[in-house]
């Protein structure tokens, strides 16, 4: 929100990442027809196909995962945490966003200790051996890629958790 409504503002918001862009003075229905289209564009569990391979299987709209054919609790993070990495399967997803989706803009993105914390966690939960993830896979400096092809373990070093 806000009272610049130059369009270079609005263009260099939206290029920042803004999903939208909404000028004072505005009315209440035109704020909250935006957010429902906002939220229209975020997948929800229910609308998450299942995900299936042979060692894991998570069910996103029961809030249900399976590995190596036993059933595993996840805290709500750990499972968040699970969902938008698969959102984005093959594809690292940086620490900074990572950390954006499952606390929020006021934690800090250069506080990583907590996203190590709930990625060695998950890894032990779901990955047959967590010291050579099939799943979960560090990408040096950048964050973390989940990967479905569970035939090529990679070695993580302890450290990279």
């Amino acid at each position: 929100m806000t009272v610049r409504g130059d369009e270079n503002d609005k263009v260099v918001a939206l290029d920042a990442g803004a999903d939208d862009y909404i000028m004072k003075p505005f009315g209440t229905q035109e704020l909250l027809a935006r957010i429902r289209a906002a939220a229209r564009r975020v997948p929800g569990a229910e609308e998450m196909p299942p995900f299936n391979s042979p060692g894991l299987k998570i069910d996103f709209e029961r809030r249900r995962v399976i590995a190596n054919g036993h059933p595993v609790h996840l805290t709500p993070t750990q499972f968040e945490l699970l969902r938008h990495l698969l959102l984005n399967k093959g594809k690292p997803v940086s620490h900074a966003k990572l950390i954006h989706l499952l606390w929020g803009p006021e934690k800090h993105s250069d506080d990583r200790k907590d996203l190590r914390v709930f990625i060695g966690q998950l890894r032990k939960k779901i990955e047959p051996d967590p010291d050579q993830p099939r799943y979960i896979h560090t990408e040096p400096v950048v964050g973390y890629r989940f990967d479905s092809d569970a035939r090529t373990p990679t070695k993580t070093r302890k450290s990279n958790l």
